[in-house]
């Protein structure tokens, strides 16, 4: 029976089988040292003589467990026999056992195939991995229900531009945005609270560290609410799980790249400041007026929060009307709006939503809208929705902040990019 190389400890001094890819070799002559990787990590495995393959052969080891000091670990297996269960070429497109900061980005993703197999970048998706399951369990114990909505839609959920078209079948679609109506739906069912793990497209023409035009959505909604603050709280609650069960589950993985996490005192510190004040905050910081928060702007207020607060996180709130969508609740001239910013980059956009038939045919027109163009969506309005909300983390913009990643690509298994599709 086959034992990963995490469990071999457990076997000193009984034969067991491993069975992995070959990570490192060391040919001595009469010796050889393999270093062999699987899921669970890595044992060293010592053969008599030549090993008789290549790096990155897939390999089962049968072999006696034996205490090595010296070995990585601790521990090696002295080996009985092996099979090769699939030879690798011996010349690699990347030193799947080197180090993956030495290698450009391009030359990774170009070679993600491969370049998946780098322990460091595994590092990454099992850090995401955990932030998956970790979000949909805090939601789930809350009473929310899991939903998976359409990505092929009819219109754009904040108007016509940013929009991938689709052919299908004798007309045209589009790639979903966002599954913010479908969400808008489900809570005015009756579901009442809902959250969604899915993937959004954005056809903007970016080429930065922190866009992609394909990523993974991380959406919420809930019904019976009376501001964005209610939202802020449930995203709070969210981040300790999803942090507390990091550190639980992937201590290792966080230490390969020095990551911290805040802790729930540090959460419950994240201050709430509105758009102007946040403006004035960007200013007295640069020495001249702001006008909006840009990019540069979200690194100020996270350095300003970190420095007043001991957490570099901000929530910024009561957006004006013209910055936000259509359906934001307004708020005289401020909407019941969000953002959250973290280490410097937004990773969550929310707020309520306007719920009442009457204001949403009134607030159409002042974004060139009209009840025909949004169709069917204007029935949930019609038929009577409660007051609601949500918001969207971006799990790859928050698996980057929590790394101290570069680029957002690298927190991407197959990222998608304007000159990207492949592989």
């Amino acid at each position: 029976m086959r034992v990963l190389t995490r469990d071999a400890a457990a076997h000193v001094d009984r034969e067991i089988t491993v069975m992995g890819w070959a990570h490192r070799l060391r040919e001595l002559g009469a010796i050889s040292f393999v270093l062999v990787r699987d899921r669970s990590g890595m044992i060293q495995v010592v053969f008599e003589g030549k090993a008789g393959f290549t790096h990155e052969s897939v390999i089962s080891v049968r072999g006696t467990v034996r205490r090595n000091e010296k070995a990585p670990g601790g521990f090696e297996i002295a080996a009985a026999a092996f099979d090769v269960l699939a030879l690798a070429d011996s010349e690699l497109p990347l030193p799947v056992n080197g180090d993956p900061d030495k290698v450009s980005l391009d030359a990774l993703l170009d070679n993600r195939m491969i370049s998946l197999r780098m322990p460091r970048i595994r590092s990454i998706f099992r850090v995401q991995s955990t932030i998956i399951k970790a979000f949909a369990e805090s939601l789930r114990g809350l009473d929310f229900t899991e939903i998976k909505t359409s990505k092929l839609v009819g219109s754009g959920t904040e108007g016509g531009t940013g929009l991938f078209t689709v052919e299908y079948f004798d007309g045209k679609v589009f790639l979903a945005q966002s599954p913010q109506f479908y969400k808008q739906a489900l809570v005015s069912s009756g579901m009442e609270r809902v959250f969604e793990i899915g993937a959004a497209y954005r056809a903007e023409k970016h080429d930065t560290p922190r866009h992609l035009n394909e990523y993974v959505s991380l959406d919420v909604e809930m019904a019976f609410i009376q501001s964005e603050h209610e939202l802020m709280d449930l995203e709070l609650g969210i981040l300790k799980s999803v942090f507390a069960a990091l550190r639980a589950e992937n201590a290792e993985d966080l230490a390969v790249f020095g990551a911290s996490l805040p802790d729930d005192a540090a959460i419950d510190r994240i201050p709430r400041v509105g758009y102007e004040e946040a403006k004035d905050i960007i200013s007295a910081s640069g020495g001249k007026k702001v006008f909006d928060i840009n990019p540069e702007g979200e690194r100020v207020l996270c350095d300003w929060a970190r420095e007043k607060h001991g957490v570099d996180a901000a929530f910024v709130n009561a957006f004006p009307r013209k910055k936000r969508p259509f359906y934001a609740f307004p708020d005289g001239l401020k909407t019941m709006s969000f953002d959250l910013l973290f280490r410097g980059l937004e990773i969550t956009t929310g707020g309520r939503r306007i719920n009442e038939y009457a204001m949403l045919l009134d607030a159409l027109p002042k974004f060139g809208l009209t009840p025909e163009a949004m169709g069917a969506y204007m029935d949930i309005f019609r038929c009577g929705c409660p007051p609601h909300g949500g918001f969207a983390i971006g799990l790859e913009r928050l698996t980057q902040k929590i790394l101290g990643l570069h680029s957002v690509k690298e927190a991407s298994l197959f990222p998608r990019d304007r000159k990207r599709t492949t592989p």
